[in-house]
């Protein structure tokens, strides 16, 4: 189960109009279970770029990384994980 502790989103802007829709930057405190194969002592969290063109949003990537050594972690999450991720961000892209 996917646990969000803090948030933050802004708008990624696009001066040069390239990209078709908006793109928003999620950065997201996760709390994560010991027994969780993401979890880490220092803590977890992801960095989602998340694109919602004509109504239709979707992430566009993600990543994990260790809170206090800002390093990456290369795991993926759980097709499930991945689909609570996107309708948080789908229900709060409208903050930044």
């Amino acid at each position: 189960m996917l646990t969000i502790a803090e948030y933050s989103v802004e708008l990624v802007k696009d001066p040069f109009k390239i990209l078709s829709g908006k793109r928003y930057e999620f950065k997201l405190d996760l709390e994560i279970e010991e027994d969780d194969e993401l979890y880490s002592e220092n803590g977890i969290y992801v960095k989602v770029v998340y694109k919602v063109d004509e109504e239709q949003g979707s992430i566009v990537t993600y990543d994990l990384i260790e809170k206090s050594t800002d390093r990456y972690l290369d795991l993926d999450m759980e097709a499930e994980e991945e689909e609570a991720l996107a309708a948080f961000c789908k229900e709060h892209c409208s903050e930044a």
